[in-house]
């Protein structure tokens, strides 16, 4: 099945690192980046997806994938 994440924050360190993180345990990035602008903050927002094996069900938690 494939899993389907979308990160968003502030366009710093920490946002990159969360991105990271994902590739390093094997999300792919999906289509590009966006930046939006609250007035104060650049946010970052990034897709990405990961094939895993089993059957999709409602109580995935994305977040031990």
């Amino acid at each position: 099945m494939k899993l389907y994440s979308y990160l968003t924050g502030p366009d710093d360190e920490n946002f990159c690192k969360r991105v990271t993180a994902k590739l390093n345990t094997g999300w792919e990035l999906y289509g590009n980046p966006t930046l939006a602008c609250d007035g104060n903050t650049i946010i970052a927002g990034q897709a990405m997806i990961k094939e895993v094996a089993g059957e999709y069900h409602q109580g995935i938690d994305l977040k031990k994938q």
